[in-house]
Parts: C-alpha cells; sequence; structure tokens
C-alpha cells in the first residue's frame, strides 16, 4: 500500500507507472472534481476509473475486499473515509468472487487504517485487503474516484 496526496504527488514515491498515470492534465485534482459520475478510460489506455458518491458507514457493514488483476488507486474528491487495511497477501485466504476481480474475503486480517481526506489516495496492489467507505465519526457522503489499474502495467 502507498498512500499520498495529489497536491504533493513526488512525495508519495509512487513506481513511474502510477505516477505518470496521476500526474496527467485528465487526472489532475481539479479536473476529476469537475465529471460526472461514471467511467472513464483515457484513449489508448488500459487503465480506468470511477467516480462515484458513496456514504461511509460503521466498520461492521463494510466488507473486505481485495484484486487479482487490477490495482486500486483510491482518492478522495470531496468528503473524508477511513480504509482498513492489511499488510498481507490474503489471496490465499478464505474468500468468493463478488464480480470480476472483486473477491470478498470471509475472515479478514486487518491490522491498520488510514484516515483519507479531500486530496488523499491510497493504493491497494492485488492481494492486499482493504475495507473502504469505514465512517469517521457518522455515516457521510464522500465522492471518490478510483482507479484500476492492471497488474501488467506495474
Amino acid at each position: 500500500m502507498i498512500a499520498g496526496n495529489m497536491n504533493f504527488l513526488k512525495l508519495a514515491t509512487l513506481p513511474k507507472s502510477l505516477y505518470d498515470i496521476l500526474s496527467q492534465p485528465e487526472t489532475s485534482l481539479n479536473y476529476l472534481k469537475s465529471l460526472a459520475d461514471g467511467r472513464y478510460q483515457l484513449e489508448g489506455e488500459k487503465w480506468f476509473y470511477n467516480i462515484g458518491d458513496s456514504i461511509t458507514s460503521p466498520i461492521q457493514d463494510r466488507h473486505t475486499e481485495f484484486h487479482k488483476k487490477y490495482l486500486d488507486i483510491q482518492l478522495i474528491l470531496n468528503g473524508e473515509e477511513i480504509i482498513r487495511y492489511g499488510l498481507n497477501d490474503c489471496s490465499s485466504d478464505s474468500y468468493f468472487e463478488k464480480k470480476p476481480d472483486l473477491f470478498i474475503l470471509e475472515q479478514p486480517l486487518l491490522t491498520n487504517s488510514i484516515h483519507l481526506k479531500e486530496g488523499d489516495f491510497a493504493t491497494f496492489y492485488p492481494g492486499e485487503p482493504h475495507q473502504a467507505l469505514c465512517m469517521v465519526d457518522t455515516p457521510k457522503k464522500v465522492r471518490k474516484a478510483v482507479f484500476k489499474v492492471p497488474v501488467e502495467i506495474i
């Protein structure tokens, strides 16, 4: 997991491939904030991102997921959330596939958490468990861009 803020992108020590994705004018924080809900993919690119609103909720109401084919970059456009995560490779744990490349863990081991606010992002590599949209104090709306980057690009 790598975390950072879009206003200080160089400090995040991202691999070049991820830095190149987030440093484009079409993926700047202000540009992303101006977009409507939906799925976006730049011409010729294998990666894409989804923008939308969600409501945070208590930890016990949130599932824990991981991916095998895609890396997630979860970027807060407005609001705040807590994402719980583990530093272990959970791909051999007990899980079920909810939809393509979305695996839900039955008994996740989550030892860490990060509080994200506007402009903050966290990356989750394939096999890294993460529980997004956990509320800070009370359930609130959060607007996010979630980038899906194929593992072969990393």
